[in-house]
């Protein structure tokens, strides 16, 4: 049952994180362009109101682009909350998922918050969808008038008298740990993320670190995002240069496995890392963890930021000192290839089959 339950939330969970992605990229992106384009004009702080009325109509332009960008990301723990609360309860749940949410976000509730809001949001109007039942002369007005009422009104109130203070608290000693983070502190949590997300390549504690890396960004929280990119894209390139330069330790099909993988990891998709890691768990596991822990830790400790929610090659030039981002990346690389084949055995006699389930990648996407 216990097992059932869980199953049934991360898949309502993960329902909500796929619709919040696209809105976080775009907004990041936009503001990482203004952010960028400022930087040609030696502006390092261009969403400052000072330049909204610049006699520059191209600075007053990136000013402009920044506030759009943050409307866009400030947007991601009401969508969120909406469609967790759909993937419960279908469109019932939007409304009240969509208050709940922003209630979440503007008492500083955060991330955690916003997924409270959408499983209330979603079983309460469940809960009234199947147990309160109307005359068939008054059924119309339970959809557009009773469902998103009291949905709303008991999500509200659960959030701004129950969760939503301690998790405001929690969120808030959050950030201020981070913040408060320097030198070896700050490289040992970017060592954890890494590892995380190198644990199960776009399982559950990969995508815990993150999506919670993600929320952040919100926050101006960047050194867990950081680590969470660079870490996403090291299994698939080491593994995939693996098979390059120790082709006789791997099958016919684990090559071919290699190409894709390399390039599921240049566009930012962990999971190509996956046929190797059901193969030989063993020996691919521990490789793709201390090596995204090392290229993670790296980065951040090296000084780079990324301030966008984006690990393909597309976005590496817009992080802040992008050269010592892409040597983590290289070094995260090599560790894991160099791991990968000093723990692999030639594959004579190893020619055995292996199909990679569609199941593998039906969450691929969102980490691009």
């Amino acid at each position: 049952m216990f097992r059932k339950i869980g199953s049934e939330l991360k898949k309502h969970v993960l329902t909500g994180i796929s619709y919040m992605i696209p809105l976080v990229i775009a907004g990041a992106v936009i503001m990482a362009i203004a952010r960028v384009g400022g930087s040609f004009y030696g502006i390092t702080d261009i969403w400052d109101p000072k330049y909204a009325d610049s006699t520059n109509g191209i600075i007053s332009l990136l000013h402009s682009l920044d506030g759009f960008g943050g409307l866009a990301l400030g947007m991601m723990f009401p969508v969120i909350a909406a469609f967790i609360a759909y993937s419960i309860s279908d469109k019932l749940g939007i409304a009240p998922g969509l208050v709940g949410g922003l209630l979440a976000r503007d008492i500083g509730a955060g991330f955690l918050g916003a997924l409270a809001a959408g499983l209330i949001a979603g079983y309460t109007c469940l809960l009234i969808k199947k147990y309160v039942k109307l005359p068939k002369s008054a059924a119309s007005i339970m959809p557009v008038f009773l469902v998103p009422v009291v949905g709303t009104l008991v999500t509200v109130l659960v959030i701004n008298y129950v969760v939503g203070i301690p998790f405001a608290d929690l969120n808030k000693a959050l950030e201020t740990w981070l913040n408060g983070m320097s030198g070896t502190n700050q490289i040992l949590m970017a060592a954890i993320i890494g590892a995380m997300v190198g644990f199960d390549l776009g399982g559950p504690v990969n995508k815990a670190a993150v999506t919670t890396a993600m929320a952040l960004l919100t926050s101006g929280i960047y050194a867990p995002n950081t680590a969470a990119q660079v870490a996403i894209i090291i299994p698939p390139l080491g593994l995939g240069l693996a098979t390059l330069i120790a082709r006789r330790k791997y099958n016919t099909e684990m090559r071919e496995a290699g190409k894709s993988s390399l390039i599921m990891g240049l566009v930012g998709i962990s999971e190509g890392a996956i046929p190797f890691a059901v193969e030989s768990p063993l020996k691919v596991i521990p490789a793709t963890v201390i090596g995204s822990a090392i290229g993670g830790a790296l980065a951040v400790g090296l000084g780079a930021i990324n301030q966008a929610p984006i690990s393909g090659f597309y976005g590496w030039f817009t992080v802040q000192n992008w050269w010592f981002y892409i040597l983590a990346i290289a070094v995260g690389t090599l560790v894991v290839a160099g791991m990968s084949v000093a723990l692999r055995k030639d594959s004579a006699g190893q020619e055995e089959s292996y199909t990679v389930e569609e199941d593998d990648f039906d969450e691929a996407e969102w980490e691009a």
